[in-house]
């Protein structure tokens, strides 16, 4: 008989350390959360670890434990916005489908980020502005390649003839501003608006005034070579 038969099952592991892994996690969740608003709102100079921790309702001692200090705590949500962000953002290289609705569903998540994610927008807006210090040596190695992907996709779609032979590069900047600013620049969009803040219905309006202005530039020679034709 197989003596593995008769060998007593391994002890699960006990409850209190999943308690402790979740608590932790959630811990690290509650700082992170606190101190992408914190950064946004007052940005790496104006933000503290002992306000983060106050504002998180922990110890200085016990943020401390998670992150050695501020800039390794600012990094970290930056690396957390990026995170985000480029899991949003639909591939633009997919030939099942038309340049027109790939567009569209790329802009519709920009549009979601600056919607549900607005402090970290502004918190990576904040440290590009300033000259991205801290975070250059990232944006160089993770957004560039994507952003290159991108412009190698436009490319190929102008050779092809599917779209109006625009610069690919100025368009994308084209298109960050535009859906970026809903989130950076929301309060000002408010005041003007005269509300508190801007409404889901704002960013509906948004993301079709943007898709028809691009859909519009990046198609027109397309649509009048057929129809001359």
């Amino acid at each position: 008989m197989n003596s593995d038969m008769n060998a007593e099952p391994a002890p699960a592991p006990a409850p209190e350390k999943f308690s402790r892994a979740k608590n932790r996690d959630q811990l690290r969740s509650d700082i992170t959360e606190q101190a992408v608003r914190l950064f946004a709102e007052c940005g790496y100079e104006g933000t503290s670890i002992a306000l983060v921790a106050e504002s998180a309702g922990i110890s200085k001692q016990n943020l401390l434990y998670y992150f050695p200090n501020k800039l390794a705590l600012y990094q970290h949500v930056l690396d957390e916005v990026l995170d985000d962000w480029l899991a949003r953002m639909s591939a633009l290289d997919d030939d099942s489908q038309e340049p027109a609705d790939l567009l569209r569903a790329y802009i519709k998540a920009k549009l979601r980020f600056s919607r549900e994610k607005p402090w970290g927008s502004r918190v990576y807006a904040m440290e590009v502005i300033t000259g991205a210090r801290v975070y250059a040596s990232a944006i160089k190695k993770r957004v560039v390649p994507v952003l290159r992907q991108d412009i190698a996709v436009f490319e190929k779609w102008i050779a092809a003839g599917k779209i109006a032979p625009i610069d690919p590069m100025h368009m994308m900047f084209a298109i960050w501003a535009m859906t970026q600013s809903y989130a950076d620049f929301s309060a000002q969009m408010a005041l003007v608006l005269n509300r508190k803040q801007l409404t889901r219905r704002d960013f509906d309006v948004a993301e079709t005034v943007i898709v028809d202005m691009v859909l519009a530039a990046v198609l027109k020679t397309v649509k009048d070579e057929s129809t001359e034709v």
